[in-house]
């Protein structure tokens, strides 16, 4: 008489497909000794799994650090991609926020090199509150938060052109003036390699390249 075992194997994965039951068949007429027969169960399982595979194929591989160009103010940079980090940052100085027609603007300095020494005007998005790092805390404030001015920005890596929302803040103190964080790479539909570097090469992006948020 054939002898059947059933091992359960139930777990939800992120496009919440439940992962049915896979019975694994022994049976005394295979030609092999213990083969083991796959019930169509199996099949099903692996349907489940199909739409995460195709996403992950319509991604653009990045490196850790890739070349940024900020079109809107014509600058290249060089740009840290931290999946750990929410938001994007741009190294700046001397931020400044005034009305403009009623509208709220922001004015600032590149804080890169000293060969940024004119300032730069665009429109305030938003401001946001970025929680302050034990060592930038200062009790006598009482400000666990600290606020920075957000703006839009069309920036190209490799072939890709997407409008963003980057914080100013000074980055002078880190190698790379621009961090492009999580929400940001969503944008761009990208997946971080941190064993490369640079593999998008020079940003490319044509005139009438894609800007969608």
């Amino acid at each position: 008489m054939d002898s059947v075992s059933v091992i359960f194997l139930w777990q939800m994965n992120e496009e919440g497909c439940a992962v049915l039951p896979v019975a694994l068949t022994r049976t005394s007429h295979s030609t092999a000794p213990g083969f083991m027969r796959l019930t169509p169960l199996l099949l099903l399982l692996s349907l489940c799994f199909l739409p995460a595979l195709s996403q992950a194929n319509d991604k653009t591989v990045y490196g850790l650090n890739e070349y940024a160009r900020l079109a809107d103010i014509d600058l290249e940079v060089a740009a840290k991609l931290d999946t750990g980090a929410k938001t994007a940052s741009l190294s700046a100085r001397d931020i400044k926020r005034f009305k403009r027609n009623g509208e709220s603007w922001v004015r600032f300095y590149l804080a890169i090199d000293a060969a940024h020494s004119h300032p730069i005007e665009r429109p305030l998005a938003r401001v946001s509150k970025i929680k302050r790092r034990a060592g930038d805390y200062n009790a006598d404030e009482g400000k666990a938060y600290t606020a920075r001015p957000v703006i839009a920005l069309n920036i190209c890596m490799g072939n890709t052109l997407r409008s963003i929302e980057v914080n100013l803040t000074d980055r002078s103190a880190f190698q790379y003036p621009l961090l492009i964080g999580s929400e940001a790479l969503k944008h761009f539909d990208a997946l971080v390699d941190p064993s490369l570097k640079y593999a998008a090469g020079k940003p490319a992006c044509a005139t009438a390249a894609h800007t969608a948020e």
